[in-house]
């Protein structure tokens, strides 16, 4: 059985990023929020586009001003105003100033900028009360970029700031990743969709809309293949069409030692190669990792847009998660999460985050295996402390889990850890 670190190192190795040729596509800007980058950029503008005023003022040459005060301001000649988008006329000479406004273009001649509350005006003369640092409160042409070079780099996730930067660059189209596709489904003859009624021994398949949710979370297209139940041949077709539709194929359920535990036998019988099927955590310690040869895949059934979406030519990833809901979030927090990111083309930040916090409970394991317990992280006087969620913690439990925002680690060998005790979690979403 595999150490919880080994398995992730494992897996990250098997997940390779998408390629920077083939797996790519062009969005619109307004489209490009949240995906992945993948092309640098470059932009034919400086930043600054132009020397430009960084507030209301008086632009100026400090020469003229460096001696002034309260007691005995320099006067200055105002021979022009200047607002934004206006193309200065004037030369600023000897004893004149131009009155200018943030973000104006910078007049010839004139080098810094004094702000308006250490002025005084009358009429067209403005009087300096306050020596100015030399060349203040000017942006010069390209001090912020210099066109021809760099802007952003490939494999970065384009958030609200770099958007802000590539419109402002004029960059309306953009080469990023496509974004991997992920097929689900869910095992076993005791599950029904929320839309039938429940009969004794039946339990609702909720996995599959958690699985989704995830993927769409981390920017990933989720394919839903629905129930499938305990019987191989059905198994094995689901996952041959799984693999040749997707990057990644997520089943839940069937990968334990029970006699209706199929999914690893199949694989097997698909020639696929096995690298995980037992990970020392708790909960999710049934977990196969395999990868699927392209030669299992039923790609006479693709359809042409399915084999220009997918790549054809490497193994697809499969994850046989456990079937228990606690079980399913916990091993694709831990394990498949940081995979789907490495695939998605980013080029760093897929690793899981930790935290080291302050508990606000006892927490406690067996010490036999890597235990997760799920909570919630709160800010208390400036510092972080994780809340275990109430109730119990089996892997049946889903209902504990609602407004889970991080995970309490709890290594092998630790049994306690007291209230007011350091605590490492793994972070989920930003507190």
């Amino acid at each position: 059985m595999l150490s919880v670190n080994n398995a992730q190192a494992i897996i990250l190795n098997l997940a390779q990023p998408l390629d920077n040729q083939r797996d790519t596509e062009v969005v619109d800007l307004l489209a490009a929020f949240s995906r992945i980058l993948a092309a640098p950029v470059t932009s034919s503008l400086d930043f600054p586009h132009w020397d430009n005023s960084a507030m209301d003022g008086y632009a100026v040459r400090y020469e003229d001003v460096q001696h002034s005060s309260a007691e005995q301001p320099t006067v200055l000649e105002i021979i022009e105003e200047i607002p934004a988008g206006y193309q200065p006329k004037s030369t600023i000479g000897a004893g004149q100033a131009a009155r200018i406004f943030t973000g104006a273009v910078m007049p010839a001649g004139a080098d810094t900028v004094v702000m308006q509350e250490k002025t005084r005006r009358e009429e067209n003369r403005v009087f300096i009360l306050a020596a100015p640092q030399p060349q203040e409160f000017v942006r010069y042409k390209a001090s912020f970029y210099q066109a021809g070079t760099q802007l952003l780099p490939a494999g970065i996730k384009l958030n609200a700031p770099e958007i802000a930067v590539l419109a402002a660059a004029q960059c309306p189209q953009l080469n990023v990743y496509r974004r991997p596709r992920v097929a689900i489904f869910s095992t076993g003859d005791e599950l029904v969709t929320v839309n039938e009624s429940l009969q004794p021994g039946q339990i609702v398949d909720s996995n599959q809309y958690a699985l989704a949710a995830l993927v769409k979370e981390c920017g990933a297209e989720p394919l839903l293949l629905g129930i499938v139940k305990d019987e191989p041949v059905a198994l094995k077709k689901v996952i041959i069409d799984a693999a040749a539709i997707a990057d990644i194929v997520l089943s839940s359920g069937g990968v334990s030692v029970g006699d209706y535990d199929y999914i690893d036998k199949i694989l097997e019988s698909l020639e696929a190669k096995i690298h995980i099927q037992a990970v020392n955590i708790k909960p999710g310690k049934p977990l196969t990792v395999a990868t699927l040869p392209t030669d299992a895949m039923n790609l006479d059934a693709m359809n042409l847009d399915a084999m220009n979406r997918v790549s054809t030519t490497k193994s697809r990833l499969y994850f046989g998660l456990p079937g228990n809901p606690a079980s399913v979030l916990v091993t694709f927090w831990r394990f498949v999460l940081p995979a789907i990111k490495k695939l998605s083309g980013i080029k760093e930040g897929w690793e899981p985050v930790f935290l080291k916090v302050r508990s606000h409970d006892e927490l406690r394991s067996d010490g036999k295996r890597e235990t997760y317990l799920w909570g919630k992280l709160h800010l208390i006087d400036g510092v972080y402390e994780f809340h275990k969620a109430g109730g119990s913690h089996s892997s049946g439990n889903l209902i504990n889990l609602a407004q889970t925002n991080a995970l309490a680690v709890l290594p092998v060998g630790k049994t306690l850890i007291s209230p007011q005790e350091e605590v490492e979690v793994l972070q989920l979403v930003t507190p």
